[in-house]
């Protein structure tokens, strides 16, 4: 291939200066073989637009209750959140353009929080086993109560591999959830590692209740649980064919306590609307899933334990709601029949 005819007009964007080009070769700079390609300066140097980067997060621009709205916890906390986690997060290679740990902390702690479940879901201890037990009187006048246990579900959009163990009885796929909460709706304790179709009674003898309960079955408590959970010596089920009014009394009673785990699911699955079919279902690994259901129950302690108020954008009244969500037992599992405490509850406090 040749170069050009002499003659030719040069074009406007060619800026070489060699004599081939400047006597007319706009795209060839030598005459013989090999020929180097003159390509126009108009067709090379393309300027690349500059990066546009969103703002950062400036928790100090925005009002308190918009921060409570979108993040579900206040500024304050959100500023000791991003303390605590702030070694955690904070990557070994400085980099001046990585993202900061509040902006981390802001959209996904997960992964850091995990560190601290410790701290932030805890059961009772032996010296406030008197004020729990006391708050759960206050509920329904039942004696000896430390805790409500039950089980919840939570969507997710199953793995290809055992996709039938993840459909619960109502024909969703789900992760069941068994959750522990005292009197003022803190989650004490959280197993979210079991698929939707386990039941609840399998969960909870697959998790460390049974051994928190033995160490303190010389305490005469119980944790409270509705009819689908077996009869075991420490646990205080519901009557299920009452035949006296002693006995309806106390189921009465009965369901007027255990109603404080229904009304932490509600309160829960409200405030962190990614756990709620409302939501959609989660597209996480079921390993990833139970991390985010740990620290979302993390984070409803933190809020308690700071007393952030619950807000909702729809929400009448300010916006301050109290969310309850029916939870259903399921059928339940003859593993027991150790009726004693129960019968000793009914004699003793609704003769």
């Amino acid at each position: 291939m040749l170069p050009p005819p002499l003659g030719s007009s040069l074009p406007r964007t060619c800026r070489c200066r060699c004599r081939w080009c400047h006597h007319g070769s706009p795209l060839w700079c030598s005459p013989r073989p090999p020929y180097h390609w003159h390509r126009p300066l108009g067709l090379v140097r393309r300027r690349r637009n500059p990066p546009v980067y969103r703002p950062l997060v400036d928790l100090s621009t925005m009002e308190e209750r918009h921060i409570i709205l979108r993040y579900r916890l206040d500024r304050a906390t959100i500023h000791e959140l991003c303390a605590q986690l702030e070694p955690a997060l904070m990557s070994p290679i400085r980099q001046p353009t990585g993202i900061p740990p509040l902006v981390q902390v802001l959209f996904c702690p997960e992964s850091a929080l995990m560190q601290y479940m410790r701290s932030y879901i805890v059961f009772p201890e032996e010296g406030d086993l008197a004020t729990v037990k006391g708050d759960f009187y206050a509920l329904g006048h039942i004696p000896n109560i430390i805790g409500a246990i039950d089980g919840t579900h939570v969507a997710l959009v199953p793995p290809k591999d055992n996709e039938q163990v993840y459909r619960n009885r109502k024909n969703y796929h789900s992760m069941n959830v068994q959750v522990v909460c005292l009197a003022d709706q803190y989650i004490s304790h959280v197993n979210a590692k079991f698929p939707g179709s386990v039941h609840d009674a399998y969960v909870m003898r697959n998790s460390s209740i049974p051994y928190v309960m033995e160490q303190l079955q010389r305490q005469r408590v119980w944790p409270i649980v509705d009819s689908g959970y077996p009869n075991l010596p420490w646990l205080l089920t519901p009557v299920r064919n009452p035949r006296t009014r002693a006995e309806e009394r106390h189921n009465e009673a009965h369901g007027r306590t255990r109603r404080i785990i229904e009304r932490t699911f509600g309160v829960l699955k409200a405030r962190f609307r990614c756990l709620h079919m409302t939501g959609g279902s989660l597209m996480y690994s079921p390993k990833k899933l139970c991390h985010i259901i740990v620290a979302c129950c993390m984070l409803h302690n933190l809020a308690l334990r700071r007393q952030v108020p619950f807000l909702q954008e729809d929400a009448p009244d300010g916006g301050v709601v109290a969310a309850v969500e029916p939870v259903e037992s399921e059928e339940e599992e003859d593993d027991g029949d150790d009726t004693d405490n129960r019968d000793t509850v009914i004699q003793q406090y609704f003769l």
